[in-house]
């Protein structure tokens, strides 16, 4: 990393060169140095299943950010990396407030009361955030959220000033309590997807996906699990009267690996099925789709980061199965409402060392290694996967790469947001891969990727049969150098006798605007010239020119080598 920085000190502006005249391309012979190469083989011919864009989903908590400079940035960049819709899903959408945006805080003043207690709704700052996202062809996840201050059992305080140094149970104030009227609150809920419909049209707005609070079982809801039981039961027949065909889903819990957290999870699922609905008296509540979250567990150990994508995976496999014991609703759409290395967005690396995983490749190596395993498992447990939010948008007007969970900082993308776009990139179902050192998801939970590193590869082939994708990453839990993996690459089944080869890269040296900005001196006063420099850098470069190979027999090998914490998208043509 030394010398690439020195190098890149030297001329950061030639960044902005086209990135076909870095590196070479892939070679037919594997590098002596670097030992046995990792064999992987791509069937192109053999399709395993769909490939859903799952990864076009995203999160935040402050709803403000949506409208910002860097904010509507970002949103067009993730409304452009995907083919198809991407959803975004964010809290605070229902908070009291005047609009000003700060850390774990946002608020739309939806709803306030008159002196006589009658409702008052002003839908300007939600319509600002949904006009955004609709502008730009998203997909919104409206969260009904949270308490308005004229609603709450418990009003004061309602604000919190909550800062990253301080306790986590200090953000959960008056907007996280149970309404004092549920019908009030019902009313709310049909009053805004009235005015949804109203505003972009019912054929738009049966398209959205709409939710209720978040994470229920812990702070973000002061109330007992039978009282979130019955504001979903309200809120559910709030949002099917005024549009029958919206989809609503929940419970949004976290940790389902905890026991607690499993029984809420459960216990929410019964009540849909054969609980007493708080509004109708009959059995049960519709429910169009299930949501949870998944989070990881990074730390310091000796000095430097280590991560436990194993916790994460834990959540994973207990919420799939939670959701497969219940024989009527294991067919319904599941959204892995937050699914993260770790559950701070707003906790930087000052205060949260084990954090600074998110400025570097490691965040990108760990999300590629993450989401290329969604598909088999949910297969697995034979669940029906819909979609899984990457917690993570940007801080407005906060300092250059303060560590935060984020895809960009002052307008400049992170490596892991490349890894979005490599996903993107990919087209046509998933295709048969062999990798027999890959780690198996008992080996992940087991933390077998601090022991050794896990290479392996996710692929799709178009169904047109003129194009196909091959996404290999090298990751490994602990943030420490290390040689290179060999990669072996065989493709087979190719119909053509020679394709080109588009080889996209992210890891230390390309696709890193963290670097960048670190030879620069870390400044916090970015000028015009180095502004656009680190922008360029934070784009998804070319590791070589697109170059040809030749097959025989429909078979090709490409050879090349994989840095730790280093990501490879391979796109074929012919």
């Amino acid at each position: 990393m030394r010398s690439f920085l020195s190098y890149l000190a030297g001329g950061l502006l030639a960044l902005a060169a086209p990135a076909a005249q870095s590196q070479s391309a892939p070679s037919v012979a594997p590098s002596p140095a670097l030992g046995p190469p990792v064999a992987i083989g791509v069937d192109l011919a053999r399709p395993v299943g769909p490939m859903p864009p799952l990864w076009a989903y995203f999160g935040y908590d402050e709803p403000n950010y949506t409208y910002m400079p860097d904010g509507q940035k970002l949103l067009s960049e993730l409304a452009a990396l995907s083919p198809g819709p991407v959803y975004v899903r964010v809290h605070n959408l229902l908070t009291t407030g005047d609009g000003t945006a700060a850390l774990k805080w946002g608020s739309t003043n939806a709803y306030t009361e008159d002196k006589k207690g009658r409702p008052v709704y002003d839908w300007t700052i939600v319509d600002r955030i949904f006009d955004t996202y609709i502008q730009r062809g998203m997909r919104p996840i409206a969260q009904l959220g949270f308490m308005p201050e004229a609603l709450s059992t418990h009003p004061v305080p309602y604000r919190h000033q909550w800062a990253p140094d301080q306790s986590y149970k200090t953000i959960f104030t008056g907007w996280a309590y149970p309404p004092k009227d549920y019908k009030k609150w019902g009313e709310l809920v049909y009053q805004w997807v009235r005015h949804s419909v109203a505003r972009y049209g019912e054929a738009e707005v049966k398209t959205w996906r709409w939710e209720l609070w978040n994470e229920p079982n812990i702070g973000y809801w002061q109330g007992t699990p039978e009282e979130y039981y019955q504001l979903f039961d309200y809120t559910e027949a709030a949002v099917h009267r005024a549009l029958p065909a919206a989809v609503l889903g929940g419970p949004e819990t976290t940790g389902p690996g905890w026991d607690k957290a499993a029984a809420y999870l459960r216990g929410f699922l019964e009540h849909c099925v054969s609980g007493k609905n708080y509004v109708t008296g009959a059995t049960g509540t519709r429910l169009d789709y299930i949501s949870f979250h998944a989070k990881g567990a990074p730390k310091v150990v000796d000095g430097h980061v280590r991560m436990n994508m194993g916790a994460q995976f834990g959540d994973i496999e207990e919420g799939f199965k939670i959701v497969a014991s219940f024989p009527t609703m294991r067919h319904l759409p599941v959204i892995l409402g937050e699914n993260d290395p770790e559950g701070c967005a707003a906790c930087g690396v000052q205060t949260n060392p084990e954090n600074a995983y998110r400025n570097g490749p490691l965040f990108a190596s760990y999300t590629a290694a993450a989401y290329g395993r969604l598909y088999a498992l949910a297969e697995q447990y034979q669940v029906n996967l819909a979609g899984a939010v990457s917690w993570a948008f940007e801080f407005e007007n906060q300092p250059w790469f303060a560590g935060f969970r984020d895809l960009a900082t002052h307008g400049v993308d992170k490596p892991v947001l490349n890894v979005f776009r490599m996903l993107g990139l990919m087209s046509g179902p998933r295709v048969a891969v062999a990798n027999p050192g890959a780690l198996a998801v008992a080996d992940i939970r087991a933390q077998a990727q601090s022991q050794r590193s896990d290479v392996g590869a996710l692929a799709t082939a178009d169904a047109g049969g003129r194009t196909a994708s091959v996404l290999v990453w090298n990751y490994h839990n602990d943030d420490l150098p290390a040689p290179p993996a060999e990669i072996a690459l065989t493709l087979r089944s190719l119909p053509a006798a020679r394709a080109l080869v588009q080889h996209y890269r992210v890891d230390a040296a390309h696709g890193n605007a963290y670097a960048a900005w670190q030879a620069l001196g870390s400044p916090q006063q970015v000028s015009g010239p180095q502004q656009a420099a680190l922008e360029q850098a934070g784009q998804l470069p070319l590791l070589a020119a697109p170059a040809w190979v030749s097959t025989q027999n429909g078979q090709a090998v490409l050879h090349f080598a994989l840095p730790r914490q280093g990501v490879s998208l391979l796109r074929l043509s012919w």
